[in-house]
């Protein structure tokens, strides 16, 4: 009787300790949020969002004030259409801008929002004009070395 309890308790610990693990693992994946507070939509388009994913962070000065909702493509503009989940607590003008970063040199990639100047701020449904596409790096690569075969053959005799 004894070690049946026992095994029942272990048992709880070890589905208990699996059930924290998972819950970790999608939590640092940004497979899964849990957000208590409300929020209102807003969408942008973009020429390249690089690797952007659902569920990225957008951020201002460093603080996460929403998150990716969505990502579709636009095919009458051929443009990127990303739908952003802004937490109310936080309201941005309308004239405000937004970037694709990088976190670190080749970590995950999360939205940066710059605040305008203007007197009204965003409504749910509104659209962000002021974008800035992400730096894609092995464009940057080929850019350079494409710059750098132009210049021609450097040193040598003459």
């Amino acid at each position: 009787m004894q070690r049946s309890k026992s095994d029942v308790w272990v048992g709880l610990l070890v589905i208990i300790g699996a059930i924290a693990f998972l819950f970790l693992s999608l939590q640092s994946a940004n497979l899964l949020t849990l957000n208590w507070h409300t929020s209102y939509a807003v969408s942008a388009r973009f020429d390249n969002i690089g690797g952007l994913k659902r569920q990225a962070a957008v951020k201002s000065a460093g603080v996460v004030v929403g998150r990716v909702k969505e990502i579709s493509f636009d095919d009458a503009k051929y443009q990127a259409l990303v739908t952003l989940s802004m937490d109310t607590r936080f309201q941005f003008p309308k004239d405000s801008s937004l970037k694709i970063l990088t976190s670190g040199l080749l970590g995950e990639q999360y939205i940066g929002i710059e605040a305008g100047s203007d007197a009204k701020n965003l409504e749910p449904g509104d659209t962000i004009s002021s974008t800035q596409s992400a730096i894609v790096l092995e464009s940057l690569i080929s850019q350079f070395l494409y710059n750098k075969a132009a210049d021609g053959p450097t040193g040598g005799a003459r």
